[in-house]
């Protein structure tokens, strides 16, 4: 979503040409390109696919809605399994239309999970809880803070649900490293995320993420953090950004690949204590 003004080959083509050997995937055009083509294509091209993203949505009362929701997460995990990577991400889901019912909601996607976590394990796919910033939480995340997503993931056994650690969303949580270290302790950091926090944010709010030291985030802060709770895996870059999607995405590639290692790579840090 970084650069999803490039299509798919182009993507690729860029990943070689900025030394990117890891990839995370929206279902949207890995749908439109083909599943099964978009894992020979990111194969061919050396690229390892880190996450799929995203399932989730699984607030629904309707049962009709419950039972759509169930079987495209369903088809979500599929795609990963063929994709090739361990991990789906789960945006959980809003409140209904309606409701003001925030815990009912959130022992829906409980419920859901025990459903889809079997299903997934079975085809080697691990779910990743998201924890979204509040601001999100009647729209699109009902799951606001690293502690409620591992109060649902710690329901479930490690390598079937486990919890995305996402700057942007948790930055501004005090609470957020004492609960990366408790994720840790279980198993279930499945993937580490970079965004910076920028203002005015945009009208809408959805696309406001700051390109990787623009904004208010100690990127290399969160790191540690991750890091000192055993966490070893791939750190995604997503940005949803109007401008930068406005502008070259090979540029924007490259540009991203550079914030990351000056402010986020395996270096020295002068300032004292970081």
């Amino acid at each position: 979503m970084t650069v999803k003004q490039l299509p798919l080959p182009e993507l690729a083509d860029a990943c070689a040409e900025s030394g990117v050997t890891n990839v995370g995937l929206w279902r949207e055009p890995v749908q439109s390109y083909g599943v099964g083509a978009t894992a020979k294509l990111v194969r061919d091209a050396g690229l390892t696919v880190t996450t799929l993203c995203r399932g989730g949505f699984l607030t629904a009362i309707d049962p009709q809605e419950r039972s759509r929701a169930l079987d495209d997460n369903r088809r979500a995990i599929e795609e990963a399994a063929t994709l090739g990577t361990d991990t789906l991400v789960l945006v959980s889901g809003g409140l209904p239309a309606g409701s003001k019912d925030l815990h009912g909601a959130r022992e829906r996607i409980a419920d859901a999970l025990a459903e889809l976590g079997p299903y997934a394990e079975r085809h080697g796919v691990r779910l990743a809880i998201e924890p979204l910033h509040p601001m999100y939480a009647a729209d699109r995340c009902v799951v606001s803070t690293l502690a409620q997503a591992l109060d649902l993931a710690e329901r479930f056994p490690a390598h079937q649900v486990g919890v995305t650690v996402d700057t942007y969303h948790l930055w501004w949580d005090d609470r957020a490293p004492e609960q990366i270290a408790r994720a840790g302790a279980g198993r279930r950091i499945h993937t580490f995320q970079l965004a910076d926090w920028t203002t005015p944010l945009p009208a809408g709010v959805l696309n406001g993420r700051g390109q990787i030291g623009d904004g208010a985030i100690d990127m290399r802060e969160w790191k540690g953090y991750v890091e000192a709770a055993g966490y070893t895996g791939a750190i995604e870059v997503e940005l949803f950004n109007e401008e930068l999607w406005a502008r070259d995405g090979r540029e924007v590639l490259a540009e991203t690949a550079a914030r990351f290692a000056e402010h986020a790579g395996d270096r020295a840090d002068p300032r004292p204590g970081k």
